[in-house]
């Protein structure tokens, strides 16, 4: 029952050519993809759409993640990946039981798993605010302090009379003597005299044992539970976390939005922004389900506004066709519904912000200073129809790095995304003055040409070399080919598409339909050929156990959006004896 946090093990590799744009805005997806992995957690039948312990943990909870403790997921689960990531996952799971089983005598399978439910829920609770103290003083040897992050595990108890007496009875402490006192008419037993962290635990109703490593935070959920000032009842909680209901799943989560944000807010060293704040507190939740698979893990996710919130979401699912535009052979894959749009929303959240992969205005200003073109007026104008980046190579499957070549191909219906009419002359009129610019500003030679009797038109570079093709698709389907010379796997359409390879259609999820945009990468051959940016933590561990990633988002209502996420993994072959969540 841990994070499989993995850690990087660096090894000396030949230079791999860089990847152009480097692909940041499908970095934010695999980074999604990636944290979906990281955070691995969550569980429970589909009668029970909510988490356990939901009634339970309060509100202002950071995270919270439901897992399952059926022994067979887990021991599921390190049948994926690779020997370093079974090793990772077995680690965080001796460190999650020995904090809190194992250093107070306990033994999972003996003492825990005669009773315990189905699946547990650990959260994490920020500091107590200074303003709003625990609601009665905590008799404890005199530190009420509590001013860190708190740890409250919930497990639900099928056998009563079992939890009751080792509640009753505690093991004796190394250091340290257990305590007994009440908060609200409810029993709690805590540990006193333990250097760091004093274990709290109290039974609640007979159905739910809660331990916590802070006397505090225990009082805080006795109060959440008594009040209902819990998750369950958070706003949007109830309406949204059943839409990703899945039977029996290995884990389910919850990011409380604002929350997070308002504590990334006070980090020394990445503070956000006022107005990055602010729009943050747009939105209210995020939450998914993780379920294991025959070839890897599924995410069903949702996320949705604050109901006081102002902004609303444009419910424009219109993705779906560019997968038939492109080879079979193409690595990635990014296809939105509207990308002047996703340009708007990417920049209400990100202008101004120090995190973000792009600063949009030093994007405007850099197309600006490269092209004398604006970027909003005479390029995103006409680009409100359905767009694709992808990137497709030139050479076979099994040719080494140094002989890897790929062309990044932009295509982008020039449409208006409501009524459907074309804007091509106007995107004709855009295309005309970039190519007056490469060819008085940077002295490339504009040369038109056919291919496949379609009229194409290439920029060549001073020294002679085809930097850039672009034309038309079906009418008012602009694409730009820059880089390697692959136009003529776009043109005339491909016999055998993206769309038709049994990696697309096994990874990319179908469930979402229609839907707001899709994204593919195979990961083999896009880290064997790459270098990619560092988008979160043990990133090169996770992407070496990973064969491909398949993302589909769809704007549910105008509160709420949608996220089915597919990660196709290796299987790690002879799996060595380990320590599962029941194990010593």
């Amino acid at each position: 029952m841990a994070l499989p946090v993995v850690s990087v093990v660096k090894k000396k590799k030949k230079k791999k050519p860089s990847l152009v744009l480097t692909l940041s805005a499908a970095g934010l997806l695999i980074g999604g993809g990636g944290a979906a992995y990281w955070l691995l957690t969550q569980g429970q039948p589909l009668s029970r759409a909510l988490p356990v312990g939901a009634n339970i943990i309060p509100q202002d909870a950071l995270f919270a993640v439901s897992l399952t403790t059926d022994t067979k997921q887990w021991q599921k689960l390190r049948e994926f990946g690779t020997s370093e990531t079974q090793a990772e996952l077995d680690k965080n799971i001796v460190q999650l039981r020995e904090r809190f089983l194992t250093n107070n005598g306990y033994d999972f399978q003996k003492d825990i798993q005669p009773w315990v439910g189905d699946e547990v829920t650990i959260a994490i609770l920020p500091p107590q605010a200074a303003n709003n103290p625990a609601p009665k003083p905590v008799a404890t040897n005199g530190n009420t302090t509590d001013s860190q992050q708190s740890v409250v595990m919930v497990l639900p108890v099928k056998n009563p009379e079992i939890a009751k007496n080792i509640l009753a009875q505690p093991k004796a402490l190394k250091q340290g003597k257990w305590i007994d006192r009440t908060y609200q008419g409810i029993a709690i037993k805590q540990t006193e005299g333990q250097a760091g962290e004093n274990l709290s635990a109290a039974l609640l109703d007979g159905r739910f044992l809660v331990i916590t490593d802070n006397p505090q935070a225990t009082e805080r959920a006795i109060a959440a539970y008594k009040s209902k000032a819990s998750l369950a009842n958070t706003a949007g909680f109830v309406d949204n976390v059943p839409k990703i209901a899945s039977y029996q799943p290995f884990a389910q989560f919850y990011v409380n939005v604002p929350s997070t944000a308002r504590i990334a807010a006070t980090a020394p060293n990445r503070r956000l922004p006022a107005q990055v704040l602010a729009q943050l507190q747009n939105n209210q939740g995020l939450a998914g389900t993780v379920t294991l698979e025959a070839e890897g893990m599924r995410l069903k996710g949702v996320s949705w506004l604050n109901p006081n919130s102002q902004r609303v979401l444009a419910v424009e699912n219109k993705a779906g066709s560019m997968q038939s535009r492109v080879p079979g052979e193409t690595l990635m894959m990014l296809a939105g519904s509207n990308l002047q749009r996703f340009w708007g929303d990417y920049v209400s959240t990100s202008q101004g912000n120090p995190l973000s992969p792009i600063a949009p205005e030093q994007l405007r200003s850099g197309v600006k200073s490269l092209t004398n073109l604006d970027l909003d007026r005479d390029l995103l104008s006409w680009m409100k129809g359905e767009f694709s980046l992808s990137i497709i190579p030139t050479t076979p499957k099994d040719s080494s790095p140094e002989n890897f070549r790929a062309g990044l191909v932009f295509m982008v219906q020039a449409s208006d995304a409501y009524g459907g009419q074309s804007l091509r002359q106007s995107a004709e009129t855009s295309l005309q003055k970039l190519d007056e610019v490469m060819k008085n500003q940077y002295q490339f030679q504009i040369q038109p040409t056919t291919v496949a009797g379609k009229p194409v038109v290439n920029w060549i570079s001073p020294f002679g070399t085809l930097t850039a093709t672009h034309g038309w698709l079906d009418g008012d389907v602009a694409f730009l080919v820059v880089g390697a010379p692959i136009t003529d796997k776009i043109v005339p359409k491909p016999n055998s598409t993206l769309a038709s390879t049994q990696p697309f259609q096994q990874t990319v999820p179908t469930e979402l339909n229609p839907k707001n945009s899709q994204f593919f990468m195979d990961v083999e051959q896009t880290v064997k050929n790459f270098t990619l940016n560092s988008l979160f933590p043990n990133q090169q561990t996770f992407l070496a156990a990973t064969r491909s990633i398949g993302v589909t988002t769809a704007v549910n209502d105008s509160r709420s959006t949608r996220y089915d996420v597919f990660i196709a993994l290796k299987k790690a072959g002879n799996i060595a004896p380990s320590s599962s969540p029941t194990q010593k």
